[in-house]
């Protein structure tokens, strides 16, 4: 996926979960944070960042911030809608059909539902944007909704559903997502239980530019 009309700006201060203050020309300015992770290892005063404009001129907020240059890994993106697309874009040029998104299953909705030779899969996405010793990392904040999800995963494997969650690793040259027990241990247990449920992880490498997002990871469903 693609944005455009992006613009760079300095990065000051968090100011809660959903806005920050970044500064464009040196004038502050009160932007959106498209993520609501810490993103404390990329949201730091004077790293780069990269702002989409908001599409409604009567929003509070004119841009979001997608983006930030890491001092190794280049640029992260960090907006929390973009791995669903990518991972729209990665399927399409697969061999599925029936695929259907935000799928109803107990009670949950799961990002991706598809048949490949009459297998029902299930794929549930999240972004990766933590990186610590060249592995990623998640959560990089508690996610309740994250462990619910697990499970329903883990059901619907004993239903018969090939089961997978995916990680977009929304940086570049990292491979492997591990789960991040010092943030939220029971989201890491509950993870391996899903495994040895049989869930199947999916490490999605992506190329990642100031206004780009690509998984570069080979089709599985030939």
């Amino acid at each position: 996926m693609r944005y455009s009309n992006i613009l760079s700006a300095v990065f000051s201060e968090r100011l809660n979960r959903f806005e920050a203050e970044v500064l464009i020309d040196d004038i502050p300015v009160t932007v959106h944070v498209r993520n609501t992770g810490r993103c404390e290892n990329l949201l730091l005063k004077g790293v780069e960042v990269a702002l989409e404009p908001s599409s409604n001129p009567a929003r509070k907020t004119p841009y979001s911030i997608i983006a930030a240059k890491h001092e190794r890994q280049g640029w992260v993106n960090i907006d929390s809608s973009a791995p669903n697309a990518a991972v729209a874009e990665w399927l399409a040029g697969q061999k599925l059909s029936a695929v259907k998104r935000e799928y109803t299953f107990g009670k949950s909705r799961v990002d991706f539902y598809a048949e490949h030779k009459g297998q029902k899969i299930l794929i549930e996405v999240k972004g990766c944007t933590l990186e610590r010793d060249g592995t990623g990392y998640f959560p990089d904040a508690p996610t309740e909704r994250g462990i619910k999800h697990l499970k329903e995963l883990a059901e619907a494997v004993f239903r018969g559903y090939d089961s997978y969650i995916a990680f977009v690793i929304q940086m570049n040259g990292i491979s492997e997502v591990r789960p991040n027990a010092e943030i939220h241990a029971e989201f890491a247990a509950q993870y391996e239980r899903s495994l040895a449920a049989g869930v199947n992880p999916l490490f999605l490498e992506c190329r990642v530019e100031r206004d780009a997002l690509e998984v570069i990871s080979p089709p599985i469903f030939g």
